[in-house]
């Protein structure tokens, strides 16, 4: 199978997390998002080339793939960050490209975004990040988006006593989540994330993906995350995308595992790999 081959699940079948595809409607069975003949080029480095990547409704996706293969490059594309050479960018049934400035920031408000480490803003507290977004977005009242801020900082898991501390003054994990909290601010329809966690004792990382899956549950979020945890993909993801020679495959684990591909045999058949394969399925059985 070449590298851009999609591997498709029926829509009836349940993904292997075992939850229900969630998520709100989008008209006529259109796909959260579908990027198709995308091209991406540097210079004369090209790091995308003719590629193609659809996200269901509802699902985690997880992306993957070698250093340099463009993950992150893909996600800051996607949304509107990055410029392609080439390429069609659907997201919620509109398409990016053509859209006058008023309906990019109407459509931008339907999605949030986790950056690496939560890229919060070092001089204001974690209340007053959250509110960015609010205040951007919207014409709410100071106390409104007072109260919307902390109401996310409770879904985050954090204590309310963060709320007015400076990202400086929280541990990794709690600047993740309070990232976290401002990438849901707005009430998006999907989440982005890069690399969520990365840097956290495996506790964290542990306690990170199970809130993520809560509350894909309750908010019915589309969800896609760049990620390199092994774990993380095994415990949340619906499917992943795998970047390989400049395009992109998708599937399952377990679909992905079985393709004839020396990268992918390295990836999810070793050493790590089979440690989380044999730890979901632990988990699975307990």
């Amino acid at each position: 199978m070449t590298a851009d081959e999609t591997v498709q699940r029926p829509p009836a079948e349940r993904p292997p997390t075992g939850r229900p595809t969630a998520g709100r409607p989008l008209t006529n069975g259109a796909l959260a998002i579908q990027v198709t003949g995308l091209t991406n080029q540097f210079g004369r480095q090209v790091v995308h080339e003719n590629l193609d990547f659809s996200v269901r409704p509802g699902e985690i996706m997880g992306l993957v793939g070698g250093s340099g293969t463009g993950k992150s490059v893909l996600l800051r594309t996607i949304i509107g960050l990055n410029r392609p050479k080439t390429g069609r960018i659907m997201v919620l049934g509109q398409e990016m490209r053509g859209l006058e400035r008023r309906e990019v920031r109407d459509l931008q408000s339907r999605w949030g975004v986790l950056f690496q480490d939560g890229a919060l803003f070092s001089s204001l507290t974690v209340l007053q990040n959250i509110e960015v977004p609010l205040k951007r977005q919207t014409k709410l009242p100071a106390q409104l988006r007072r109260e919307i801020a902390a109401v996310k900082i409770a879904l985050s898991g954090l204590p309310p006593d963060a709320a007015h501390k400076l990202p400086s003054q929280l541990s990794g994990g709690m600047r993740k989540r309070a990232g976290l909290a401002r990438a849901l601010a707005l009430d998006p329809d999907i989440l982005f994330l890069d690399e969520p966690t990365a840097g956290l004792d495996p506790i964290g990382a542990s306690q990170f993906d199970q809130l993520l899956l809560s509350l894909s549950r309750a908010l019915g979020l589309t969800v896609v995350m760049v990620t390199h945890d092994l774990d993380s993909l095994y415990t949340v993801c619906d499917r992943v995308s795998v970047l390989l020679d400049k395009r992109v495959t998708v599937g399952t684990i377990e679909e992905l595992s079985a393709m004839d591909n020396a990268w992918l045999k390295d990836y999810f058949g070793g050493p790590r790999g089979r440690a989380a394969a044999a730890s979901q399925e632990r988990t699975e059985q307990g």
